[in-house]
């Protein structure tokens, strides 16, 4: 995967009074931009609706289990049960690899900053033939398409990878993801971090006393 994803402003928000038709028009723009770029209902929150102090709620559903983890309704992190359970899939991967929470939790990042958790048909301008969670290139290293659309298997090649990365044990959690998936940006995955970190606690398969 090369290609790299464009950073949000962090800048602050200044209100300021208009009148109301002035504010009309701004919310309609702002209207016009989210359905422009596919953002509807809880969909918001792959793209970092925690962020940006969006209150994300999520369809009554009953708990699934995706292997040993049982995977909450939602919001988690402010991701909901259809984006959780792929995370579920990364994090059976890893442990299945012998790879503990930690880096578990790297594999969920990664796969935030790439696709929002969600198994993406599609690539972009940097990357047409990137394909699932983690926007894998069809270039022999991650597999055939059905590997990357899978969200186990595609999980499974990317720990595989990262566990060749000299140090990737000492690594920062963003740099590691970087040297993986070989992105412009190595400090991308950082924003993601945190919210991997309250799914995988989230989603951790209870153990006993």
């Amino acid at each position: 995967m090369s290609h790299s994803r464009a950073r949000r402003s962090t800048t602050g928000t200044r209100t300021r009074t208009r009148t109301r038709g002035r504010g009309l028009v701004i919310a309609g723009v702002a209207v016009a931009v989210c359905v422009g770029l596919g953002f509807t209902g809880w969909n918001l929150a792959g793209f970092g609706a925690g962020a940006a102090g969006i209150t994300v709620t999520c369809p009554t559903a009953d708990p699934v289990d995706v292997g040993a983890i049982t995977v909450p309704a939602g919001p988690v992190a402010g991701y909901c049960q259809d984006r959780l359970v792929n995370a579920a899939h990364i994090m059976n991967a890893g442990r299945d690899l012998g790879i503990g929470t930690h880096t578990q939790t790297v594999g969920v990042m990664t796969a935030l900053g790439e696709s929002g958790l969600r198994v993406l048909d599609y690539g972009d301008a940097a990357g047409a033939d990137s394909r699932g969670l983690f926007q894998q290139r069809d270039n022999g290293a991650w597999g055939t398409l059905a590997d990357r659309m899978d969200p186990y298997v595609s999980a499974q090649n990317f720990f595989t990878k990262l566990t060749k990365v000299a140090g990737w044990k000492e690594m920062e959690p963003t740099l590691l993801a970087h040297a993986v998936q070989v992105n412009a940006d190595p400090e991308h995955y950082a924003a993601y971090w945190a919210r991997a970190e309250d799914i995988v606690a989230a989603l951790a398969i209870p153990t006993a006393p």
